[in-house]
């Protein structure tokens, strides 16, 4: 109960909810005065990082927080002291300025967009009562306490208490498919006692109602409250509240209080938060980079005690040619260590080139121009909707290459959540398909196929099609089971009819129903209009009106709907539903057609259609009124209610005719079912977690190949409790134990599934690298999971995770339904954390929003849910198919090419650093530089960069089309096997002993050299450009061999580089005056050059060489091997026999049966015959009408799954009254 004291003042009020920390939320109707102590958030929301004045430091602060950036600046301000560097800081300052720039514009555009997107959300226009009339306000005006009203087809600006609608006993309708995914319509009914109040502006300004309600929370189906107003308390729950995000539908008007605002409605609390994203290459070059500051220190802190030892020893000598700085105390031994401290830092300078700036700019820019090449993808370019795919992110490209977990939302995403009426089959004959009038087979569907012409009809559907023409021939020329089959799905549901510019729309509660009308719409059996106890429908143009008495209502344990209907004297039960459920109840004289009928069920469900059975049965008024009887006693009962409505529906739903069944396809989304077995393949474990219900989830799930039919179980874990879910979980592990232990008896160990994601132990370094099989062993057993989201809450908590996680990972498949967006990112949380395995999630809705945030990479599909999810996405696709190209393509490619990359960044920066190491040895570790200072500037700007660039761009191993056709070349990236720190290490030893040689030979050579002519060939500077032009020259060999895809710009870079070296070096040196000048040239014009630079180049280009063809002839691996099929192809005029076949992605699909309606909710049926749910009561038939009041219709709050408590007038289910007649559970009308 509410309590009914109000607070004596604003502040005492607000220190006992400061000291209560916010326990439970006050809020009184129209009266910001009162609300504005409690300092609840307003409806403003802000998505963005940044405002101007934030930006820059922020900004600033988040890029310092990368260590290669903090490590540059530290190493900026060493060069700028004069007395250590030998280095102008310009070397290190414009690059790193140039990488922040970069980033802050990239930074600035994403949130800029973030901010567009907030905008038009706030300045959306809502209508607020102010003293009793309606103002236009934005959104982001809007006030907790404050009365707006809604129109029709209009977002809900926040989370908000019913108070009136413009339908009857203040029903409304909302779709929430921005919440759970759903776009099948909700009701809600506001209190009685307030939808008195109507459209009165007055009335309502001024209702001054009082809520003591729960906090904000992230629960989309739960909410409790009280609501005092008139000395009277009503109590509130979910069904009186719409939240922000929902849409109005079907109702012109309703208003509304509103309870939560901005960032505390229950749509943001499940938005989840940004998170900076990172990919593990990022990670791992932090480390590396950690490991090369200490290799660097190392150096330095070596040269420091050589050159203090140096110094004490012979450089104290020659201080007449080189005289110590003023700075140098003159006594030996101090100056020395003086010296060698300064040197520290010179060489800290002169070394630091072993991880240049530079690096860190190319990733950025190969990165970004990596996101255009995605974006520029034809093959990602959906051309229906006019959209592409779009990269919105340019930092996670490689992560795209190493994606082990997919969580996937289902509708609007996999499928298109449109149901079609297929097939159907009636009277033992199937119908739908075309057949061939020669032959007698089955034709495919093309896309010049003609279907039936409806437009004789006028109420068909445009969009309908149905392409046998003998179902519509049946029709005309009125055969009696055909007819009786389509006045069942005209007669037999809870469809509501509406108009609409003069055309006739039903409103559906489910997708399944809405196919079903529309299909008997089409073929000429309309549904026209329903009253509480009437059901009108045309048939081929003739008006029909049927008595409605009784509605047995869908539910999840019943699995069937039927109502009773008098025509002309004769009653008769329609009934549909999952055939299982039918065929249990069909009368024993029909065996003919129900062996006929399940044959056409298996084709059906083997084509992954939904499918349902329909049925009839004839009634004699004795029995009828008998069981009428029965079943109102059975309906007001207070003891065990459930299983006696349970036993009377069973007495009249059985001994009925079968007249058929129908075959509705719920549509996927184009390439879905291909998509999966291909990512599958790929050894990508799929999750699907949605909202929808465990039914239709399921079905889904074998509609994309997710569950087969091999499958040894699909395991459901559907408790409510703790102990009952661990049980569950026990149990499933218990199975999974056997399975293994069987598999082992019967031959090892299950492999890997085409069709779902690998099973048993993954695949291994040398596996790939000893070039395994392409081909994907068809293993049958394996167990699915599908865990309901109120069983899910349990298997997140700290104690049962584990369990859950160990049970969950060795399934096949996994499917989540009816969870909360919160939970799909709990559960996307909860692989990152465990399995530190790099994941992707991907959605079209705003309830997918939390969980593409969570993920390492978020995905957004572009779709019917608005935009939600792609404005919070990384990459943003028009369908789910494209996911495939984008990940086994475009993912694999970046991956691969970053890797490269890295590899041959590392290497060449270590043989041209290690270069000052060893010359070290030979200046008195003074830190002197071997290079010419304009070298070191240009080496990895100007010389190098473009080379490497291209390839971290451009390059491929493989085509695209191979990389699609062989989804086990992407399996590297999930064991990091083309950059780790193994890698690197041979990467830098390789760059180790090319400094060596490109050292050593050099200085063998021209050691005390002179010339034919007798000039010296020992100077410093003509040995530091004999040793930078080979070196130019090795590295520029050393791509070259990286390359396997070469292409003009492949060419341009890596030749042009080395003309662009002699070009630079000559104008720097000749044009600018620099001090090298003369010294290139003049070792070039002496024979000792070309041949130093031929031993050189030999003795560290041969053994890559050798090493290569080795492994590849020897070892090849998977790529080497499509890479060389690719390469013979290329090479043939005509295609020859394959090396290897491309495995097929084609599976068996399960005959599975579908029971019906399964996105339906109970209790439409007793909406229905009390007329709650009538806009207008239709006008009555003079052959049957009923008065809808009290004394004649039986009690309409007595709900079959509620116990009836009589209650006072001030209860918080309020007192039973006049405005809306009872009903008998079941939507069974008294007077039939």
């Amino acid at each position: 109960m509410a309590r009914q004291s109000r607070p004596t003042s604003s502040t005492s009020t607000a220190s006992t909810r400061r000291r209560r920390g916010e326990t439970e939320r006050r809020i009184r109707a129209n009266d910001r005065e009162f609300n504005a102590q409690f300092h609840y958030a307003n409806n403003y929301i802000k998505t963005s990082k940044y405002s101007v004045l934030t930006f820059l430091p922020l900004n600033l602060f988040e890029q310092f927080q990368r260590l290669a950036n903090f490590y540059f600046l530290c190493l900026l301000v060493l060069q700028m002291i004069p007395a250590i560097s030998s280095l102008t800081p310009v070397t290190t300052a414009v690059p790193l300025i140039g990488v922040l720039a970069l980033t802050a514009v990239k930074d600035a555009y994403d949130d800029y967009q973030r901010h567009v997107s907030d905008s038009q959300v706030n300045n959306r226009k809502s209508l607020t009562l102010r003293n009793g009339k309606l103002v236009e306000d934005k959104w982001a005006q809007v006030q907790v306490g404050d009365v707006i009203r809604m129109e029709n087809d209009q977002f809900v600006a926040a989370d908000m208490l019913l108070l009136s609608t413009s339908e009857p006993n203040g029903l409304c309708y909302i779709e929430t498919a921005e919440l759970d995914g759903e776009t099948n319509l909700k009701c809600r009914q506001c209190l009685l006692e307030t939808a008195e109040m109507g459209q009165d502006d007055a009335r309502i300004g001024a209702f001054n109602g009082e809520i003591l309600c729960e906090t904000p929370n992230n629960l989309l189906n739960k909410f409790e409250g009280v609501l005092t107003w008139q000395g009277k308390s009503y109590a509130l729950d979910n069904d009186k509240v719409v939240l922000r995000g929902c849409v109005l539908r079907n109702t012109q008007w309703c208003y509304g209080m509103v309870i939560f605002a901005g960032k505390d409605t229950k749509l943001m609390q499940n938005s989840g938060k940004t998170k900076f994203k990172r990919t593990s290459i990022d990670r791992l070059l932090n480390f590396i980079i950690i490991g090369i500051v200490f290799f660097l220190l190392s150096m330095c802190l070596f040269c420091t005690i050589a050159c203090g030892f140096w110094e004490t020893i012979t450089g104290r000598h020659f201080q007449i040619y080189l005289p110590w700085d003023k700075l140098v105390p003159t006594d030996p031994t101090e100056g020395a260590t003086v010296i060698a401290l300064l040197v520290f830092f010179s060489y800290a300078i002169v070394l630091n080139t072993v991880v240049p700036i530079s690096l860190y700019v190319s990733v950025e820019v190969i990165r970004f121009v990596q996101s255009f090449l995605i974006n520029w993808d034809e093959h990602m370019y959906h051309e229906k909707s006019g959209t592409s795919a779009k990269a919105r992110t340019t930092t996670l490209n490689e992560e795209l290459g190493q994606i082990e977990y997919i969580f996937s939302d289902k509708t609007g995403t996999l499928t298109q959540n449109i149901m079609t009426f297929n097939k159907c089959s009636i009277g033992e004959k199937c119908y739908g398909d075309i057949i061939d009038e020669q032959t007698g087979e089955v034709l495919e569907l093309a896309e010049g196929t003609v279907p039936i012409d409806f437009s004789a009809n006028p109420d068909y559907e445009p969009e309908f099609k149905f392409y046998d023409k003998s179902l519509l021939e049946a029709v005309r020329r009125k055969d009696e089971t055909v007819h009786s089959f389509f006045k069942l799905l005209a007669l037999c549901h809870t469809v509501m009819p509406d108009e609409k510019s003069g055309r006739l729309e039903y409103q559906a509660q489910s997708p399944d129903e809405a196919a079903l009308v529309s299909a008997a719409r089409n073929f000429g059996f309309v549904f026209k209009e329903r009253s509480p106890n009437s059901i009108t429908i045309d048939v081929m143009g003739e008006r029909e009106v049927y008595e409605l008495l009784c509605i047995l209502d869908f539910n999840n344990v019943r699995k069937r709907m039927s109502v009773i209907l008098r025509k002309d004297g004769k009653l008769r039960l329609f009934c549909k539903g999952a055939d299982n459920v039918i065929y249990e109840r069909l009368k024993n004289n029909s065996d003919s057609r129900k062996i006929k009928t399940q044959d056409h069920l298996n084709k059906f469900a083997g084509e992954g259609l939904r499918t349902l059975c329909l049925a009839v049965r004839d009634l004699d008024d004795d029995f009828f009124n008998d069981w009428k009887n029965r079943h109102q006693a059975a309906a007001l009962s207070l003891d065990n209610r459930d299983e006696k409505l349970d036993a009377i529906y069973e007495e009249i739903e059985k001994d009925m005719e079968l007249l058929g069944a129908t075959a509705i396809e719920d549509k996927l989304q184009d390439g879905v079912p291909q998509a999966i077995s291909k990512l599958a393949q790929a050894g990508i474990k799929i999750w699907v977690l949605t909202g929808d219900k465990q039914e239709t989830a399921i079905n889904i799930g074998y509609s994309c190949q997710l569950l087969t039919d091999d499958m040894a179980e699909v395991f459901i874990v559907d408790a409510h409790t703790f102990e009952e879910v661990e049980l569950q979980l026990g149990k499933l592990k218990d199975a999974i134990g056997n399975l293994e232990k069987s598999d082992g008896v019967n031959g090892g160990p299950t492999a890997v599934s085409v069709v779902t994601f690998r099973w048993g132990k993954e695949q291994s370094e040398s596996d790939y690298q000893h070039g395994c099989s392409v081909e994907e062993p068809e293993i049958s057993g394996g167990i699915a999971l599908v865990i309901n989201g109120h069983s899910l809450v349990h298997a997140l908590h700290p104690k049962l995770e584990k369990l859950f996680l160990e049970a969950a990972s060795q399934c096949k498949s996994v499917i989540c339904c009816r969870v909360t967006p919160l939970q799909k990112a709990m559960v996307v949380e909860l692989i990152k954390k465990n399995k530190h395995a790099v994941t992707l999630a991907i959605g079209d809705g705003a309830n997918d929003v939390s969980m593409i945030k969570a993920a390492h990479i978020g995905v957004g599909i572009s779709g019917q849910e608005g935009m939600q999810a792609v404005l919070a996405s990384d990459y943003s696709l028009p369908q789910f198919r494209f996911l495939e190209r984008l990940l086994l393509v475009h993912g694999r490619w970046s991956y691969f090419r970053m890797c490269k990359f890295l590899r041959y960044f590392f290497y060449k920066n270590f043989a041209f650093t290690l270069c000052h190491f060893w010359f070290a040895f030979f200046c008195g570790f003074s830190a002197q530089t071997l290079f010419d200072p304009i070298f070191i500037s240009f080496y990895n700007l100007f010389y190098t960069a473009l080379p490497v660039m291209s390839l971290g761009v451009f390059d491929q191993d493989v085509n695209d089309k191979n990389s699609l056709s062989y989804p086990k070349l992407y399996t590297p990236g999930h064991q990091d096997l083309l950059f780790n720190k193994k890698e690197f290490l041979k990467s830098a030893m390789h760059g180790f002993f090319t400094s060596c040689i490109l050292f050593l030979v050099p200085y063998g050579t021209y050691l005390d050299g002179v010339s034919p002519k007798g000039h010296a060939l020992s100077d410093h500077m003509l040995f530091g450009s004999v040793v930078a032009t080979i070196l130019i020259i090795v590295v520029t060999a050393q791509i070259a061999l990286d390359t396997a895809y070469w292409t003009w710009w492949s060419h341009f870079t890596i030749w042009g580089s080395l003309c662009i070296y002699f070009a630079f070096t000559f104008i720097t040196n000749y044009v600018f005056g620099g001090s090298y000048v003369g010294s290139l040239s003049k070792a070039m014009i002496e024979p000792t050059f070309w041949f130093t630079t031929i031993l050189t180049v030999t003795l560290l280009i041969v053994p890559v060489l050798a090493w290569r063809f080795y492994f590849v002839d020897v070892k090849p691996t998977l790529s080497d091997r499509v890479r060389l099929k690719q390469r013979l192809e290329s090479l043939r005029s005509r295609q020859s026999q394959d090396i290897l076949r491309t495995p097929s992605a084609r599976r068996t699909r399960r005959s599975i049966r579908s029971g019906y309606a399964f996105a339906h909710q109970e209790g439409f049926g007793r909406l229905i015959t009390s007329g709650k749910i009538m806009r207008k009561i239709p006008r009555p038939n003079t052959d049957f009408s009923f008065p809808l009041s009290f004394g004649s219709t039986i009690g309409a709050s007595l709900s079959p799954r509620k116990p009836v408590v009589a209650t006072s007038s001030s209860s918080s289910a309020g007192a039973f009254n006049n405005l809306a007649p009872p009903e008998i559970p079941g939507g069974f009308n008294e007077q039939s």
